[in-house]
């Protein structure tokens, strides 16, 4: 525990090795103004109560939380990190360096959202006060934390924009990585919002879509109170069958207890879309979504191999169906390769920040991502301007 004065007012900072050591009703009012679910208490400790996260997974819960007069006013989710696994920032490269350089990598500390690649970290700071002096106090308790448990660095993960002006990130290095989005121009229906695409790009998602539609397969939307334990059951089998399928590159981090758990609190921010045939009593396909107020998230999904079209329809057609449906404005299908473009979605930057403790790693990665990032946009400009 730290004791900190700025302004004439007292704080402490304190670090916690759970998130359920933070009640959930101190947590709550520093996420209540977000427009994602992903730093939410409820959604981080159920990625720590099911084994999801844990020191043996390689992520070892290690959050700061920042008091004054026993309240918590800010907070940052953090994690010490043995490895790179489940970040999505693909950093091991660097670590490779850093091994031929003789010079620690590992262990580091992480900020995101677990397996997360969606723009949304941050610091979490109670909106009654002044957001920048207490990004700055915890920043440096991070980095005196750091040095204190020799870590090799601190690394934030897809981060939320705006914040990143509060954070001094001349002491970073910034990597961008692509990503995607789908924006609502206030469309009626799909059809209207397919009125917007060139005639083949159009004529093509009609056919994809009706190519189910011919085998007799329908797509059903659940959420809350209409989402059972077996329904979540299936949810994981598909995900397990996807993470099968793509092994060695695949990314099963979530366990059972996790899919099981989201039938509490989480099943009202929850979309299901599940694949109905004709004579099969168990679905075909899922996909898992959240949403939260006017923004929708792909995050997982599963199908039967034999059927073409199924994955865009469940990830990406029937998502933007039911978004236009509930005034979603914004859609992140996650990450993914460029087939999305001709799908409604364009390319957007997200951002990674890097602070290395080594100046000599960190002078090595600022230069190299200067030039990466640059290509990287002009590419991203590129390909969106296909679009027109």
């Amino acid at each position: 525990m730290q004791d900190r004065t700025d302004s004439g007012i007292k704080y402490f900072l304190q670090w916690h090795d759970s998130i359920k050591s933070i009640p959930r009703e101190k947590w709550d009012p520093l996420t209540r103004d977000l427009d994602t679910p992903f730093l939410d208490w409820e959604w981080l400790h159920l990625l720590e109560e099911s084994g999801s996260v844990s020191p043996e997974a390689g992520w070892q819960p290690c959050h700061l939380g920042l008091y004054s007069s026993h309240r918590l006013i800010a907070a940052a989710p953090l994690y010490i990190k043995h490895h790179s696994q489940g970040e999505f920032v693909f950093d091991q490269q660097l670590a490779r360096l850093a091994k031929r350089l003789n010079r620690p990598y590992y262990p580091k500390l992480v900020g995101m959202s677990p397996f997360t690649p969606l723009k949304a970290y941050r610091f979490l700071v109670h909106p009654e006060y002044d957001q920048a002096a207490l990004v700055r106090l915890m920043q440096e308790e991070i980095e005196n934390f750091c040095h204190r448990h020799n870590l090799s660095g601190a690394h934030y993960h897809f981060v939320d924009h705006p914040w990143m002006k509060l954070l001094n990130t001349k002491s970073f290095a910034s990597w961008l990585h692509p990503g995607f989005v789908w924006e609502n121009q206030g469309y009626r229906d799909f059809d209207d919002f397919l009125a917007g695409f060139k005639s083949s790009r159009r004529k093509n998602i009609k056919k994809e879509r009706s190519r189910l539609a011919a085998q007799g397969i329908k797509i059903q939307a659940l959420t809350g109170d209409d989402i059972q334990p077996e329904h979540l059951q299936s949810m994981y089998s598909f995900y397990l069958h996807t993470n099968q399928k793509y092994f060695p590159w695949s990314c099963k981090y979530l366990t059972r207890d996790f899919f099981q758990g989201l039938t509490r609190n989480l099943k009202k921010q929850i979309l299901l879309l599940t694949a109905l045939g004709e004579g099969h009593q168990e679905p075909l396909g899922m996909s898992m979504l959240l949403f939260s107020k006017d923004r929708l998230f792909g995050r997982y999904w599963g199908g039967m191999d034999n059927l073409p079209f199924l994955h865009f329809s469940l990830c990406y057609y029937e998502p933007i169906n039911w978004a236009i449906q509930q005034g979603i404005q914004t859609f992140d299908p996650g990450m993914g390769g460029e087939h999305k473009l001709s799908r409604g979605f364009r390319l957007v930057p997200n951002y990674s920040l890097h602070r290395i403790f080594d100046p000599q790693m960190q002078h090595i990665l600022t230069s190299s991502l200067q030039e990466a990032n640059l290509h990287l946009q002009q590419n991203m400009d590129e390909l969106n301007r296909t679009l027109n």
